[in-house]
C-alpha cells in the first residue's frame, strides 16, 4: 500500500508514541491524532490499516480498566449497534481510495471536533432523549468512521453529554472506541482494502502507543490537563485547518 522506509517507520513510532501520550492524559485522541499526522503523510486508507492493533490494544485496555462495563454494554448497545452498521457503511468512501476527498473530510472532523471541545458548552442528554439519540449518534460516528478513520464526533460529545461518572464515562469511551475499531477493520475488510502486509507495522505501533500511555499517565499528575487538553486541541485544529485547505494550493 506504501513504500516501508526507514523514516517512515520512524514516523510512525513517533506518532503513535505522541498519541498514546495524549491518551494517557486525555484518556481518548490516540485515532485522532493518529490519523491527522498519518493522514498527512501517506493515505488516509494505508493510515487506518496502520491504526487498527495499536487502538484495539488501547482501547480494550482502557474499557476493562473499571467495573461497569457489563452495565454500560446494557446501556448502550443501540448506540454500538448502530456504529457497526453506520461504519460497514462509511468503509466504501475510505476504500474508494480518494485521498483528497478522505483528507479534506478528515481535516473538517478534526476542526469540528477541537473547535466544539474548546468553544462549545457542555450538553446534558435526558433518559427519554437518550433512547432516541443513541442509535442516530451512532449511525452517524459510524459513517464518519468508515470515512475518515476518525471515531470521535460526535460520539465523544454525546457520551459527555449523558453526565457519566468520571470512571463510567473513560470506560464508555473505551467500548465506543474499541467497537468502532473493529468495525473499521471489518468494513475495510468486507471492501478487499485491509492489507496483511500491514499488520506487522501496526502490530510495532502497539509498544511506542503503549509507551506513550504511560508516559501521558505520568504526566497526568504533573500537570494540569486543562492546560495539556487546549493546547492539545489546539494543534489538532490547525491540522485540520492544513488538511481542510490543502487541496486549495
Amino acid at each position: 500500500m506504501f513504500d516501508l522506509s526507514l523514516p517512515l517507520v520512524v514516523a510512525v513510532a513517533v506518532t503513535f508514541f505522541v498519541a498514546g501520550v495524549v491518551k494517557g492524559v486525555t484518556g481518548m485522541g490516540l485515532p485522532t491524532v493518529a490519523m491527522g499526522v498519518l493522514g498527512a503523510l501517506i493515505s488516509p486508507l494505508a493510515a487506518a490499516n496502520l491504526l487498527i492493533i495499536p487502538s484495539s490494544v488501547t482501547n480494550i485496555w482502557q474499557l476493562l480498566a473499571g467495573p461497569n462495563v457489563t452495565l454500560l454494554m446494557r446501556r448502550l448497545w443501540p448506540m454500538m449497534l448502530a456504529i457497526v452498521v453506520g461504519t460497514m457503511l462509511g468503509a466504501a468512501w475510505l476504500a474508494e481510495g480518494d485521498t483528497s476527498l478522505t483528507s479534506t473530510a478528515l481535516g473538517i472532523i478534526l476542526v469540528l471536533y477541537s473547535a466544539y471541545t474548546l468553544l462549545a458548552r457542555q450538553l446534558s442528554v435526558s433518559k427519554r432523549l437518550e433512547r432516541v439519540l443513541s442509535p442516530l449518534v451512532g449511525v452517524v460516528t459510524g459513517l464518519i468512521t468508515g470515512a475518515t478513520g476518525v471515531f470521535v464526533i460526535p460520539a465523544v460529545p454525546y457520551l459527555q453529554a449523558l453526565r457519566l461518572g468520571k470512571d463510567d464515562l473513560v470506560q464508555a469511551l473505551g467500548l465506543s472506541f474499541t467497537v468502532s475499531t473493529f468495525a473499521l477493520a471489518a468494513g475495510l475488510a468486507a471492501r478487499g482494502v485491509f492489507r496483511a502486509e500491514n499488520l506487522a507495522l501496526s502490530a510495532l505501533a502497539v509498544v511506542p502507543a503503549l509507551a506513550g500511555m504511560w508516559f501521558g499517565q505520568v504526566l497526568r499528575g504533573k500537570i494540569s490537563p486543562a492546560l495539556f487538553r487546549r493546547i492539545f486541541l489546539l494543534g489538532l485544529l490547525l491540522l485540520g485547518l492544513e488538511m481542510t485547505l490543502r487541496p486549495l494550493f
